[in-house]
């Protein structure tokens, strides 16, 4: 299990058994102090202005589909590797447990034919992702993470698995720093 701090977050990093692909799955628990459940909630759900504070975010946007609202994510990896793209469907539930306000996001890739696949970038065909958000109790947030991606090509399984340890992690603090600065400019 692995740790990661800054300032007021704290989340220890569970790795489950590996996928038949030979990559693991992760779950994360930990607390967001200061950032309220519904800031968190809004700032995840926010398309235009993850393009703001992700610095990995290449292209992102959503499109109705036969119905169903699809979203494009393309994402910016390192030279020499190629870009990925996501297509993918996502939920957001605000709930009401025993009296206790829970959101939940949950996402997973699909096949649309309307976004086929670009040339230099490679489809990340199998994503999942649940996040739960539930107040501390004080002014901030608890927040579980579930996660799981195959980002396909040529990259040796060793490095997917160091990348999403360490990536996952600094996601989670990248989305305070957007609470923070969300919070200032949306007036919350």
């Amino acid at each position: 299990m692995q740790s990661t701090s800054l300032s007021c977050v704290t989340f220890p990093l569970f790795i489950l058994f590996p996928q038949q692909s030979g990559l693991y799955e992760y779950k994360i628990f930990g607390g967001l102090a200061d950032i309220p459940p519904k800031l968190c909630a809004d700032v995840y759900m926010d398309l235009d202005f993850r393009k703001k504070w992700d610095q990995y975010v290449k292209e992102l946007y959503e499109e109705t589909y036969d119905g169903e609202k699809v979203i494009y994510w393309e994402v910016k990896y390192p030279f020499p590797l190629s870009n990925r793209d996501y297509v993918y469907i996502r939920e957001s539930r605000e709930m009401d447990v025993q009296g206790r306000k829970i959101w939940v996001v949950l996402a997973k890739s699909v096949a649309v034919p309307q976004c086929p696949e670009k040339p230099g970038i490679i489809r990340v065909k199998s994503y999942k992702q649940s996040l739960v958000i539930e107040s501390d109790g004080k002014a901030g947030s608890k927040v579980y993470m579930y996660y799981f991606d195959n980002p396909g090509g040529m990259i040796p399984t060793w490095l997917v698995n160091w990348a999403a340890k360490s990536g996952v992690p600094a996601f989670l603090k990248d989305i305070q720093k957007a609470c923070l600065n969300y919070s200032k400019t949306h007036g919350c």
